[in-house]
Order: structure tokens, then C-alpha cells, then sequence
């Protein structure tokens, strides 16, 4: 990852977002928001890739306000690196129309993981850019160490990845014994180096296998903005995974915080054009993966 600090903007008012273009279905989740406090009651890392960004708790319910999301899922930044208070407090604060995913060390103990628990977080953030200098059987003993943290918990794991780094990891992630989930479309970046042939390989060990997708960060992917490329991807991911596909925001969109959500919500309606599929992907799978209560009828 690039070593410039990058300076996060204001966020955009919830009154100017895209409206959603299709009927978004009751209990619609977020699956992939991040929150941030103020830096006197949650300091940051001591080199965060960026400044704080204009993401507090008030603004991520507007928001979902705005756009008809009941629920989300906060994960935890890397700017707070293992401090989960904020994400945590957050939690507190939402109460059940949340649910968090939290970063920890190796030193975590089980009394915390349980309180935790307690408070509403259901998976494990494993930061493999983080890690990405590291031989694959080290990060493939790293993510077996994770899953053996939390399996008395029923927590799964979150991939925070780039694409190459999930390409050397193909071979292992069928042997992954709990629900894991890849952030932002695979990551799989043309520029570095990856290939239709390694998404596609991807998603056929995730299909046979225990691995979830998220359609979150076409921002990242897409880097020109050209979001139209993405749909054959988004609807190969839909097809391989129709009960294991989840769609997040990625907000606060650091460090653009004017992007616009709701242009990004519409992004379903040609990658996943049925109503059902929407209601998997925003209500149905996320239920099941985070354990959120049912929709009253």
C-alpha cells in the first residue's frame, strides 16, 4: 500500500444522494461501513494511511435514512488498527440493527472475544495488505489460527486482501473450515497482474467451498470510475454465489466522503436485476451470515 497519507473530505449531505433506484427491500443491510469518533476519546494508529475521516455514528444513520438501509455492519478500520472501542461503542449505540467486525492480535484473550460477542460482533477483519510480504504458508497458518480464536463463537472471517494475495491463496481457501468472506469484488486488480482466468478459479473454489463475496468498493476496482466493467464480474459473483453474496457501501468512502452512496446502491440494479436477488443480497444472506433478527411479517 502506498505509504502518502491520504486527506479524508466532508461527507455528503444525505439529502443529495442518488434516490434508490428500485424498491429497496424492508430490513436492507449494509454489510460494509466503517465509523470514526472523535480522535480525543479514540486515538488513531501511530501512521494511519489517512486523516480522520467525517464518519461519525449521526451521519452513517442518516444516511441509511436517506436510502432506505435498516441495518449495518461496522467494521473495524485499520486507522484504529486493534482498538476496537469505537467500532464497539458504536455497536452499544445501534444496538440490534448492527453488527460489528473487529481486528485483534494473537494476545486477544477469550474473555474478550465473548464480550465482544456480547456487543453485537459476529466476525474476525484479517488485514492481509497488512500482512502481504509474508510467504502464503504463513498467512495460510495465520488464518488458520483465526478460525480455531473464534469457532466456539460462530464467528467467521473477513478478507481485507489484495487480489494477488487471494490468487496465492486459492489453493487453501477450500480447506477453510468456517464461513470466510472476501472483501470488495476479489480485489483482483488488472494492473496487478491478475486475470479473468483467477477470478473465475476464485469463484469456482469459493462456490465448492465455505467462501462468501461482497459487492462492496467498486471505487477500489474501478479505479477510472468505469463501474460498467464490473458487471460481468458482479454478475458471475451472483450466479456462483446466490445465497453467499452480501453488497456494502464501503462507507464513509475514505478519503472521498462527496461520493455518492446512493449511485453506489443503484450499482444492483444492473448487477443483480431480479427483486429476489436484491433481497438476498441485501436482506436474506447478510440475516443469515451476521445473525440479525427476522423481518416481522
Amino acid at each position: 500500500m502506498s505509504s502518502q497519507i491520504l486527506t479524508s473530505t466532508p461527507m455528503r449531505a444525505p439529502e443529495t444522494l442518488a434516490r434508490p433506484a428500485f424498491t429497496v427491500p424492508a430490513g436492507a443491510c449494509d454489510s460494509h461501513v466503517h465509523v470514526f469518533e472523535s480522535e480525543d476519546r479514540y486515538p488513531h494508529v501511530d501512521q494511519p494511511h489517512y486523516t480522520l475521516p467525517d464518519g461519525p455514528l449521526t451521519k452513517l444513520d442518516a444516511m441509511c435514512e436517506s436510502l432506505g438501509l435498516a441495518r449495518y455492519v461496522i467494521v473495524q478500520p485499520s486507522f484504529y488498527g486493534t482498538d476496537n472501542r469505537c467500532m464497539l461503542d458504536a455497536l452499544d449505540i445501534a444496538g440490534e440493527r448492527a453488527r460489528g467486525v473487529a481486528m485483534v492480535d494473537d494476545s486477544v484473550t477469550e474473555d474478550t472475544l465473548h464480550d465482544m460477542h456480547r456487543r453485537g460482533v459476529r466476525a474476525l477483519r484479517l488485514d492481509l495488505f497488512l500482512r502481504s510480504g509474508l510467504p502464503t504458508a504463513e498467512l495460510v497458518q495465520y488464518i488458520q489460527r483465526s478460525v480455531r480464536m473464534t469457532k466456539t463463537l460462530g464467528w467467521h472471517l473477513q478478507f481485507y486482501t489484495p487480489g494477488w494475495v487471494v490468487r496465492d491463496l486459492i489453493p487453501y481457501l477450500g480447506d477453510i473450515d468456517a464461513d470466510f468472506v472476501i472483501d470488495h469484488m476479489g480485489y483482483m486488480l488488472e494492473s496487478d497482474g491478475l486475470t479473468r482466468q483467477d477470478f473465475d478459479r476464485l469463484l469456482r473454489v469459493l462456490a465448492d467451498g465455505r467462501g462468501w463475496m461482497k459487492l462492496s468498493g467498486p471505487y477500489r476496482v474501478a479505479k477510472d470510475g468505469n463501474f460498467e466493467k464490473l458487471r460481468p464480474l458482479a454478475h458471475a459473483i451472483v450466479e456462483a454465489l446466490p445465497e453467499r453474496t452480501i453488497w456494502g457501501s464501503d462507507w464513509p468512502h475514505i478519503p472521498n466522503g462527496a461520493r455518492d452512496t446512493g449511485e453506489l446502491l443503484n450499482l444492483l440494479a444492473p448487477w443483480a436485476p431480479d427483486a429476489p436477488a436484491r433481497q438476498r443480497i441485501l436482506v436474506d444472506n447478510p440475516a443469515r451470515l451476521f445473525g440479525f433478527a427476522p423481518i416481522p411479517q
